[in-house]
């Protein structure tokens, strides 16, 4: 038995509910930087939210660059942003905050 895709929600309508991130502009997906003090700050991060994105089953895109994780959020079999992703980008500020990261907007 197949369970269904979440539904599309689209970025636009997910903004409102989150602080410091974009749209993307090519893709229905979700963005943002974070810049820590270091790199195992930053590798902290990743570790914390990479054992969230297990349990909801939801992975981030994410590079990392010393002391700055760069993250795209979209649900892949919905073809956009979902509810998934808020919750993610949700976790993710809230991780960032305990770990002293800072958001960013994302350079064109």
């Amino acid at each position: 038995m197949s369970m269904l895709p979440p539904a599309p929600i689209g970025a636009a309508y997910a903004l409102p509910a989150l602080t410091g991130w974009q749209a993307h502009p090519t893709r229905d997906a979700l963005q943002k930087r974070y810049r820590f003090e270091s790199f195992n700050q930053a590798f902290g991060f990743m570790t914390h939210v990479a054992l969230f994105a297990e349990r909801l089953d939801h992975h981030p895109e994410w590079r990392n660059v010393y002391n700055r994780v760069d993250v795209l959020l979209t649900t892949h079999e919905a073809g956009g942003v979902t509810e998934l992703d808020v919750r993610m980008a949700q976790f993710m500020d809230e991780a960032a905050a305990r770990l002293g990261g800072v958001g960013l907007a994302v350079p064109d």
